[in-house]
């Protein structure tokens, strides 16, 4: 090849490669300017407050908006009345982003820096809100870059619900709804900013219900047989199981019905049970083995005994492959600075947990790099992660040292330090699918990865078995 031409097709490349960065630079700056909106429609779903599978006005939001937009919508999805998909384009590559909103039971709380209810049965004290619309402006974002360089493939937003508890994902997974996508992009609100490789336990849960007699409890006492007895009956063999389990797994329960009086013999009774590890088969065998605590518990106490699986999910799949580019694309945009009233708000929220003020480079900064994580939590997208290549990170939109599932992170997340972490998340969620749009071999290589990581021989049997979305574990 002579020189005048390799110069002519160096600078052509070049121009290429410029402009395409331009466009997607002008993608961050109109997706910047949308904050107003995407912060109207976070902080109505906050207002919301709607449990797992009873989101749905909250989804009917996300669903609009995404529609406007020119997203074809899907509702109701593996038979969940709150779940949908969004999608525009079409054909290779499918890349999906996920999209949680559901909030949790007894953490209402109003914005403001001191514990306040703001008198709902729930609170978003995991951030869903900002979840949901970050990923719907990512999707929307992605969509706008699609259209401008007509780029072939598929933008799809995928409305999770009941994430808390509910595993809505695995039913997806189950479904078949992940069988043709290429790449799952994440994320969730936190109290820094973070891509590195994340880890996630697994789960089984279930709600385990005992039947006994009724009786006078002082009159006629021979004649009963406590529920509640057996409730208390398996929470002490379980807890003495807790020095005969692996030192990582996790088990925890509430009573969610002991009985309506103390002068009667509870005929009814009930325990919600959570059991955890890092992984599946470790938390398939606790499981089981509280199942024969309650199986004895009611033996002992004369009472009868079913149980109702409400929630199972795998552990977190990671993938390099994708985690290190979503790293290098969150360092690109930053955290966040505070404002002077911001910061105040903040500095009262760290007295509250004990801290004698706010660290704000936390959230100004980008966590380092790294290729492990220790879990403490479980989420739904483990199976995802089992199903297709699968990325997340997270966004500061908690003040630093804030925990999850506490008012404080509620009263955060309903203010304008929760917007700005979500517009973090939602751009480089965007840059992330860009860049797999522009790349097909970056996907070759996580779908290669995955296989890798899961085993040849990997087949996906959700840890729920084969009952139907659990749509009334809420009420």
């Amino acid at each position: 090849m002579k020189k005048p031409l390799l110069s002519f097709l160096l600078i052509s490349l070049s121009f290429v490669t410029l402009h395409a960065q331009k466009k997607a630079d002008d993608i961050i700056k109109k997706l910047d300017g949308k904050t107003k909106i995407y912060s109207a429609i976070a902080q109505n779903i906050w207002e919301l407050a709607e449990m797992g599978y009873q989101e749905e006005k909250s989804a009917a939001l996300l669903q609009k908006t995404l529609a406007d937009e020119g997203f074809s919508i899907e509702k109701g999805v593996a038979g969940i009345p709150t779940a949908f998909i969004a999608e525009y384009g079409s054909g290779a590559p499918v890349i999906v982003i996920l999209g949680e909103y559901d909030a949790l039971p007894g953490l209402s709380q109003l914005a403001v820096a001191e514990k306040k209810s703001a008198g709902k049965v729930a609170g978003h004290a995991c951030g869903h809100h900002l979840f949901g619309t970050a990923s719907a402006a990512a999707a929307i974002a992605t969509k706008n870059w699609m259209k401008a360089n007509k780029t072939k493939g598929t933008i799809r937003f995928y409305g999770t619900p009941a994430e808390e508890g509910g595993s809505g994902k695995v039913y997806m997974v189950r479904e078949g709804l992940f069988n043709d996508v290429d790449v799952a992009l994440h994320w969730h609100p936190g109290a820094k900013n973070a891509a590195n490789a994340g880890a996630a336990l697994a789960n089984k849960s279930a709600k385990f219900r005992f039947y006994g007699v009724s009786a006078h409890a002082a009159g006629a006492p021979e004649k009963g047989r406590s529920a509640l007895d057996g409730v208390e009956a398996m929470n002490a063999m379980v807890n003495m199981m807790r020095e005969h389990v692996p030192p990582e797994a996790r088990i925890h329960y509430v009573i969610t019905d002991g009985g309506k009086a103390p002068n009667v013999v509870p005929d009814f009774a009930e325990v919600y049970y959570y059991a955890r590890h890092n992984t599946r088969d470790v938390v398939i065998d606790i499981f089981d083995r509280m199942v024969k605590a309650a199986e004895g518990a009611a033996l002992g106490t004369g009472t009868t005994m079913d149980y109702e699986m409400i929630g199972g999910t795998h552990e977190l799949l990671p993938n390099l492959t994708l985690q290190k580019l979503m790293h290098d694309n969150l360092s690109k945009i930053g955290g966040i600075a505070y404002t002077t009233k911001e910061k105040e708000f903040a500095n009262k929220i760290a007295i509250s947990l004990g801290y004698e003020g706010v660290d704000v480079d936390t959230a100004k900064k980008v966590q380092p790099y790294k290729t492990e994580s220790k879990a403490y939590g479980s989420t739904d997208v483990g199976d995802v992660s089992f199903t297709v290549p699968t990325v997340g990170m997270g966004a500061a939109t908690w003040v630093p040292g804030t925990p999850a599932h506490s008012w404080q992170a509620v009263a955060a997340g309903g203010t304008t330090i929760g917007t700005k972490g979500m517009m973090v998340a939602a751009k480089t969620l965007t840059l992330t699918a860009i860049d797999l749009f522009k790349n097909k071999d970056l996907v070759t290589e996580a779908k290669e990865e995955l296989i890798k990581r899961r085993g040849a021989d990997f087949k996906y049997i959700p840890l729920l078995g084969q009952r139907a979305p659990a749509l009334d574990y809420r009420e």
